[in-house]
């Protein structure tokens, strides 16, 4: 199976989700952590720089209970900034 590359946005979605992580994790090992939630030390690692971008839900999920962070966080943090909308105003008729 080929994978289609990733996007810009979708390289800079997994570069938040990873320094989220690293911020969360503070002065607790990535050994530590990663046993927590159950995935290996070196998952932890791409994740965290990012070389892993896109890393499995479930992952993401043990992750943030292994930190307290809530997915909700998560979410927020790692969305991308919003797009301007432009909303028609509709014109009075003369």
């Amino acid at each position: 199976m080929v994978r289609t590359p990733l996007t810009a946005e979708e390289r800079e979605r997994g570069e938040r989700l990873g320094r989220l992580l690293r911020q969360a994790r503070g002065d607790r090992s990535m050994v530590e952590v990663a046993a927590v939630a159950g995935i290996s030390p070196e998952t932890l690692r791409k994740i965290e720089t990012g070389r892993a971008p896109t890393p499995a839900f479930f992952t993401v999920a043990a992750l943030a209970v292994a930190l307290g962070l809530s997915m909700d966080e998560l979410a927020v943090h790692c969305a991308p900034p919003p797009v301007p909308v432009q909303v028609p105003v509709p014109v009075p008729a003369a």
